[in-house]
């Protein structure tokens, strides 16, 4: 896609930390740059469930890392709690993910 690149990289430039950021927004920022560069950029290969299974494991380990930055950052009994379950259930899709593309070759 034209542009495709440019705009992946302004979103990269908007990632980066910053003196003043709090200790969760340098958390979050870095869990979104890790995540980014994490998908995949190949191209599409018409197999939808490849196509699915290799960009969200990346999409997965962004969100264990954000709720990781609320865990030790927050201050909410709720969030926290949200949090820790999305912690414990995206492991547990990442392994059946990994498994997954294991067994495909991928």
């Amino acid at each position: 896609m034209p542009g495709m690149d440019m705009k992946r990289g302004m979103d990269m430039k908007m990632m980066a930390p910053d003196p003043s950021d709090s200790a969760s927004t340098k958390g979050y920022k870095a869990a979104m740059m890790k995540m980014m560069e994490g998908m995949p950029m190949m191209k599409f290969t018409g197999d939808a469930d490849l196509d699915f299974m290799s960009r969200m494991r990346a999409h997965h380990q962004g969100a264990i890392d954000m709720a990781k930055v609320v865990l030790g950052n927050g201050k909410d009994p709720e969030v926290k709690k949200l949090a820790q379950n999305i912690v414990t259930a995206q492991e547990k899709e990442i392994v059946t993910i990994n498994a997954w593309l294991k067994a495909k070759g991928k």
